[in-house]
């Protein structure tokens, strides 16, 4: 499938297809990306440009978002770090992992769990939960529910219209550029009800997966490979939400003796499109 000047495949990665993007230099250090709750690879084409001339760019959507098929599975820490593992063997590793938002969580317990594949890593404006409680457990009881949903909304053509509308609500206050994105391929993306079901699906794991991770780091250590933490301060709306949001960030950073934070006070949460020169810089400490 062709996006914005890339050529997917289908992948199989513990028993899930995912759409993969293989791009860049094939003989250069190889970048495997994850994106945020609701991302496509295409939000990374800024970032992708400064990085491919000197690396193998592997880009992959989750299960059910951006053109991967509906997920067999409901999103858990365990099948996302997985996946991403398998990703990575395919790829030859060790390989250095850059996630956003949400997919810091499977990046940072894929280096706890699989240390081996994974030989630096940046985090891009990572979620980050202080103190996450045990909850009753629903995204698995749920799965059939948010499967059933993503059919109403193609069978109703409902998605066409609430899935671009929603890419431009939620880029309004997580970006300041313009989307570049066709509006074609944003309506082939976030026209699909399965998208619209799975960002439903992944919001419901998301209490899960950050309590799994939190039993995770009480088991495995992080090991010391060179990490970079982008803090995106530019839509944080008070003082207080800015320092806490930022402390978070500055505990993922000193997980490795070799982390280190950088603040990015201007920018806001969508920093593969609002400042993909940050990334870039992130990628060249982290392999310096």
């Amino acid at each position: 499938m062709t996006g914005t000047g890339y050529t997917s495949t289908l992948a199989e990665a513990a028993g899930e297809r995912v759409d993969l993007i293989d791009t860049g230099r094939r003989d250069g250090p190889p970048l495997l990306i994850t994106s945020g709750l609701g991302g496509a690879w295409f939000d990374w084409d800024p970032s992708v440009a400064l990085l491919r001339d000197a690396h193998r760019v592997l880009i992959y959507d989750r299960p059910g978002l951006g053109l991967s098929p509906a997920g067999q599975a409901p999103p858990s820490l365990r099948r996302d770090v997985r996946i991403m593992a398998e990703l990575a063997e395919d790829a030859g590793p060790p390989v250095t992992v850059l996630a956003h938002s949400m997919g810091a969580f499977a990046a940072e317990a894929l280096a706890r769990a699989r240390p081996k594949l994974v030989d630096g890593m940046v985090l891009v404006d990572p979620s980050y939960e202080h103190a996450p409680r045990g909850r009753p457990r629903v995204a698995a009881v749920l799965h059939p529910l948010t499967r059933a949903l993503a059919a109403v909304l193609d069978l109703t053509r409902l998605a066409r219209l609430a899935g671009p509308a929603g890419r431009r609500v939620v880029l309004g206050f997580a970006s300041d550029r313009d989307d570049t994105v066709p509006k074609g391929l944003v309506r082939d993306v976030y026209g699909r009800g399965t998208v619209l079901g799975t960002i439903v699906a992944e919001e419901f794991a998301y209490r899960e997966m950050a309590t799994d991770l939190a039993a995770l780091r009480e088991r495995r250590p992080f090991p010391p490979i060179p990490l970079v933490v982008l803090t995106a301060l530019g839509d944080v709306r008070d003082t207080g939400g800015g320092r806490e949001w930022s402390r978070g960030h500055r505990l993922l950073a000193a997980m490795s003796p070799r982390g280190r934070q950088v603040e990015l006070p201007g920018a806001r949460h969508m920093l593969q499109l609002d400042r993909p020169d940050a990334i870039a810089d992130a990628v060249a400490e982290v392999l310096g």
